[in-house]
């Protein structure tokens, strides 16, 4: 079906249906990626508030399901205030320098056989790299805000960000290891290879499931770098608030939060 859609738009459009074509790759990843960010949190705010035995979110929509389109009208129309003594240029830098990668390392992602914006050959090498520039973005936002709460939580998040890189990184070399390969989509296909898929269960040989402990190094790191719980302490509500992101309203704000739930679903 791709391939027969990317021949007929070939025909129509010649010389630039390959610009088109990538054009609409980025589109078709990134608009349901956005739309899945919203409705998790809601899903998180709904489990939340299960577990303190309150209803939560319920009052925009049936069940509050429209509460995430509210909340998207709400910080896009807001104002963006910047600080009188922060650095201008790299005030509205950070968050812009957070949210690109964790967008743009869903382009070595396959959704299917050929089915990835990019399905280059060292795509978890990639993966890797990119996500690492991400504690960049903020630091800069905690330093450009010129505040000391905002620049302590910089410091704490730099410092969780880049500690559990190492331990996510060494959990994926042992993928690598396994697989022998760095593509992502060969590393799907491998999968499919296992020993349980003769058998009709593939999902078994999945790599979580025999790797359960690298797994779970994965999962704990995970937890670290997208600042989730018990890894909060760059939200201290004692201390700093919102870390580096108490300077930052509309959708400067909504723009950290974002590359935060990309990277869970990732």
């Amino acid at each position: 079906m791709i391939d027969s859609l990317y021949q007929n738009g070939a025909s129509l459009l010649g010389a630039f249906w390959p610009v088109v074509w990538s054009v609409l790759k980025i589109v078709a990843v990134i608009l349901p990626l956005l739309g899945c960010v919203a409705y998790l949190t809601l899903w998180e705010r709904k489990a939340i508030g299960w577990s303190q035995i309150r209803p939560g979110p319920n009052r925009v929509g049936p069940f509050g399901l429209l509460t995430p389109i509210a909340d998207a009208v709400k910080l896009i129309f807001k104002e963006i205030i910047k600080p009188t003594a922060a650095n201008k240029g790299l005030f509205f830098l950070g968050p812009v320098m957070t949210i690109m990668p964790a967008l743009a390392a869903w382009a070595v992602v396959p959704f299917g056989p050929d089915a990835a914006v990019a399905n280059v050959n060292a795509g978890l090498l990639f993966l890797m790299a990119i996500t690492s520039l991400e504690v960049y973005g903020v630091i800069i936002a905690g330093w450009a805000s010129n505040s000391k709460y905002a620049f302590l939580g910089a410091l704490r998040a730099s410092a969780q960000m880049v500690s559990y890189e190492i331990s996510m990184g060494f959990a994926l070399v042992v993928v690598l290891m396994v697989t022998g390969s760095l593509n992502m989509t060969e590393i799907v296909q491998v999968q499919e290879r296992g020993t349980f898929a003769s058998m009709g269960l593939t999902f078994l040989s999945w790599n979580w499931l025999p790797l359960f402990p690298i797994f779970i190094v994965y999962f704990i790191s995970g937890l670290a770098e997208t600042n989730r719980h018990p890894f909060d302490v760059v939200e201290g509500e004692s201390e700093i608030v919102a870390g580096h992101m108490i300077e930052y309203s509309g959708m400067s704000f909504a723009m950290f939060f974002l590359a935060e739930y990309a990277n869970m679903i990732l």
